[in-house]
């Protein structure tokens, strides 16, 4: 357990990554006197994107280290005054600002539909508010990250997966792209950064220009052979392939890790190159395909004899799904600033739009098999049957950071997750969520 520090002058701040109506609305609570009203915003997204079936949670652990650093130091201030963007109350305030609230959320890793409340913060209004847009930036890259990362895991059937996108997207979406395709399954990472601040595996060799430094390929080949081991993964489509294969054996023998082709009709290049390395002998040396995959592509390739995939851009762009299209939404709120008031069921009737009000329980409902069947939302503590599961656990108490959860046991997570779902799940056509979002209202 780790309480919200009040000064952390190692790392750097959060509390400026927000948007600027944040702060105007504290001003105006402030002035209204309703800062202070208990409230509960919850982060739930209305729909899927490209009719899939099923998303995944990630970012949690990211969001809970950026509330720890969320804090208005002199900089901060100083800048806030300097630019007028509030007044000298709202800068009291935020100098003293410090989460004393309740959060809870889905693990990591786990699933979630249209609807699911995969965070509920509770807390005064001023507090609760300024958290919506780093809530909803990390989480809407890391679940988008994470979900299409799962479809491409899906359809590596088994075959290891390294991310490589750092070249594509930020320097930091990079590292968090990293830790998202971790815990959706993939096996590494390309980027130094992720396996330093998050423990994602890391894995590279070499590119194109390697080869092209050195006078020749034969040469390229014998000192990456002579400085990595015969271990490693030679890039064998700079000219020829069926050259630069027999180079490679001729060089390394059976011991040859394996040959990475980035290049033509991999279908048909991976056939002639697994052909020529059997020919040669080097029936244990692996064929790594890179260049622009995605879970099509992927899927595409189940059989042809392919060892692993290498994949970059697709995966930092959510495979077309850039954002979760996540929300952050008051849900509930007392009437009085007093701290004992009770919590009355909020919601917006926009046309397209509207919302369902109140605090929200949530529930994965399975057969007996242990298959979900349902995401069941309450608006009470719901009455859990054997088989179901409970989907929010507590993340934070009173400004307390309890819920932090391991990489690794995100991970486990999903993996368990996925298992729990019915079978077309998987499939990566467009279709309607693997399972039902079912509302009770409350009193049923």
């Amino acid at each position: 357990m780790s309480r919200i520090p009040t000064s952390d002058a190692s790392r750097p701040g959060t509390a400026l990554l927000t948007d600027q109506y944040e702060l105007t609305m504290v001003q105006a609570a402030l002035h209204s006197r309703t800062a202070g009203r208990r409230a509960v915003f919850e982060v739930f997204a209305r729909h899927l994107p490209h009719d899939r079936r099923y998303g995944v949670v990630a970012g949690t652990g990211r969001l809970l280290d950026a509330l720890e650093r969320f804090q208005f130091g002199p900089a901060e201030l100083e800048f806030l005054r300097d630019a007028g963007i509030v007044n000298e109350q709202t800068l009291d305030y935020l100098a003293s600002y410090r989460f004393s609230g309740d959060i809870w959320g889905y693990a990591e890793g786990d699933c979630y539909f249209p609807g699911s409340p995969i965070l509920v913060v509770q807390a005064p209004f001023g507090e609760a508010v300024v958290l919506e847009t780093l809530a909803l930036s990390i989480l809407n890259h890391d679940c988008a990250i994470a979900s299409a990362a799962s479809r491409m895991v899906t359809a590596a059937a088994g075959r290891p997966l390294i991310e490589m996108g750092s070249r594509r997207t930020h320097e930091y979406a990079a590292v968090a792209s990293a830790r998202a395709a971790y815990i959706a399954g993939f096996d590494t990472t390309s980027n130094l950064r992720a396996r330093r601040d998050y423990g994602v595996p890391s894995a590279g060799t070499s590119a194109h220009a390697f080869t092209l430094v050195h006078d020749n390929e034969r040469q390229a080949f014998a000192a990456q052979l002579e400085s990595l081991g015969h271990g490693t993964t030679l890039l064998v489509d700079t000219f020829e392939v069926p050259k630069a294969v027999r180079t490679a054996v001729e060089l390394a023998g059976a011991d040859l890790g394996a040959v990475r082709i980035d290049s033509g009709d991999l279908p048909s290049e991976a056939r002639q190159v697994r052909m020529l390395l059997d020919e040669l002998g080097a029936t244990k040396t692996r064929i790594v395909v890179t260049g622009d995959l995605d879970e099509y592509s992927i899927a595409a390739l189940a059989a042809a004899p392919v060892d692993g995939y290498g994949v970059g851009t697709s995966l930092v762009t959510g495979s077309g799904a850039p954002t979760a299209a996540m929300v952050y939404k008051l849900v509930a709120r007392a009437d009085t600033e007093d701290r004992a008031a009770p919590l009355r069921p909020m919601a917006k009737r926009s046309v397209g739009k509207p919302g369902i009000g109140g605090r929200k329980w949530a529930v994965r409902h399975r057969d007996h098999s242990g298959t979900a069947q349902a995401e069941l939302i309450t608006l009470a503590p719901p009455d859990q049957g054997p088989n179901d599961r409970v989907l929010l656990h507590p993340l934070v108490r009173g400004g307390e950071i309890i819920g932090r959860q391991s990489l690794q046991a995100a991970r486990e997570m999903h993996r368990a997750a996925l298992a729990e779902l019915p079978g077309h799940a998987l499939q990566l056509s467009r279709g309607y969520p693997a399972i039902p979002t079912v509302f009770e209202p409350a009193g049923d």
